[in-house]
């Protein structure tokens, strides 16, 4: 499903395919990172950019079979990436286990292939790993998640692949245009949704 609130200029672009960079920087040293997939990445971006010790956030595809990856493709199903945002963090302000249990509580893990109003393989949730410990810090999130809420919990655990970065007018997308981006999250319904899977669960 295509977001609501999108310009004419925005959709021509999607039209035209805009290319997306192939690749980010490694982190600094002392940085670490960690990609979240959880439906639209506009909001999952914005969610990220209010977590203490989070130093940037980049809206992204990953995790399909093609060596390339644009808006257009990805929101057609036909290249099996998803929406994404790679987090860059402070490990010694925010732990990987923190960050893991902040992207659980603000998306909807009992629906598969879909996410709000985004339906779709592309907008499935999933967490994509850097290394042992990340992977093994995941699997015991989602076991715990599993314990937790009542259905299956469809969120993917996989080994980080290539990450496609964004065309720029998805980054900081809620910061470029706050209306059409508030308008499309409610519309959406993700925070509602989010408060009756999680509503009142610790």
């Amino acid at each position: 499903m295509r977001r609501f609130g999108l310009g004419l200029g925005l959709l021509l672009l999607a039209m035209l395919g805009a290319s997306a960079q192939t690749a980010t920087p490694e982190p600094a040293a002392g940085q670490a990172r960690a990609i979240f997939a959880g439906g639209c990445f506009w909001c999952v971006e914005s969610d990220f950019d209010k977590v203490p010790g989070v130093l940037s956030t980049t809206s992204g595809y990953i995790g399909g079979s093609k060596e390339t990856a644009t808006y257009n493709q990805v929101s057609s199903g036909a290249t099996e990436h998803i929406e994404a945002v790679e987090v860059v963090y402070d490990p010694a302000k925010v732990t990987y286990q923190k960050l893991l249990d902040y992207f659980w509580r603000h998306v909807d893990p009992l629906t598969k292939d879909a996410q709000f109003c985004d339906h779709g393989r592309q907008y499935r949730t999933a967490i994509f790993t850097h290394g042992e410990e990340q992977k093994s810090l995941a699997d015991a999130s989602k076991k715990q998640v599993e314990g937790l809420l009542e259905g299956k919990v469809y969120t993917e655990i996989k080994a980080a692949g290539p990450f496609y970065v964004a065309e720029e007018y998805h980054q900081d997308y809620y910061v470029k245009n706050p209306a059409k981006y508030k308008f499309y999250r409610w519309n959406c319904g993700r925070d509602q949704r989010v408060e009756q899977v999680w509503g009142g669960k610790k």
